[in-house]
């Protein structure tokens, strides 16, 4: 069974679409009683970095998550969700993330007059696909819908799966472990986003 990790900051409505238009058993909630049955997480995620965060640790589910996440149950960050898996981000000020993934948000630079970067990153992109990953099995690439303003950067090369060209390398799918992350909304994002999001119910349920 699927938990979707309700802290009030999600984009809910269409994750839940997604998974019941795939037939998935799921949950949403943010009772830990209730979300410690289940055999894998997402944790989806719009607005602030630091709220978002000041929410996990005030509700005590940033605990709650590294500790599912070090029993080997498998975690799927999307948008916000998926920053939040880093070290920390300079978004409204410097902020610790959840650490489980090395690296730091931050903002997508607006650009030059010679190559403007429009700010947010709004719409349809291809993904470039740099390591493989179950996550991806049967995806060679294709389009997915982003809309962020602030994005990853990392030297650990290795945790990044797929990313987008933006005038910058946008990390777009990473991963490490148990832990996946996508900076796209895979549930608005067509056949390519249902295809990932059954790769990760395959984690999940240990196919």
């Amino acid at each position: 069974m699927i938990a979707i990790i309700d802290y009030g900051m999600g984009n809910l409505y269409s994750v839940r679409k997604a998974l019941e238009r795939m037939n998935v058993n799921y949950i949403l909630t943010s009772d830990q009683e209730e979300l410690d049955k289940a055999d894998g997480y997402i944790l989806p995620g719009v607005g602030s970095f630091k709220d978002a965060m000041s929410i996990l640790n005030e509700t005590g589910l940033t605990s709650f998550i590294h500790k599912v996440v070090a029993e080997g149950k498998p975690l799927l960050g999307i948008c916000l969700g998926m920053q939040l898996l880093f070290d920390e981000s300079v978004e409204n000020g410097l902020s610790n993330g959840l650490s489980l993934l090395p690296g730091q948000i931050v903002k997508i630079p607006e650009g030059t007059e010679v190559a403007p970067l429009k700010v947010p990153h709004m719409g349809w992109n291809d993904l470039i696909i740099k390591n493989q990953s179950r996550l991806l099995e049967g995806i060679s690439g294709g389009y997915a819908y982003f809309v962020h303003s602030y994005y990853v950067h990392t030297d650990q090369k290795d945790t990044l799966l797929a990313t987008a060209d933006y005038g910058i390398e946008v990390p777009a799918i990473v991963g490490r472990g148990n832990v996946y992350g996508t900076q796209f909304h895979p549930e608005k994002s067509s056949e390519l986003g249902l295809s990932i999001l059954r790769n990760y119910i395959k984690i999940v349920e240990g196919e």
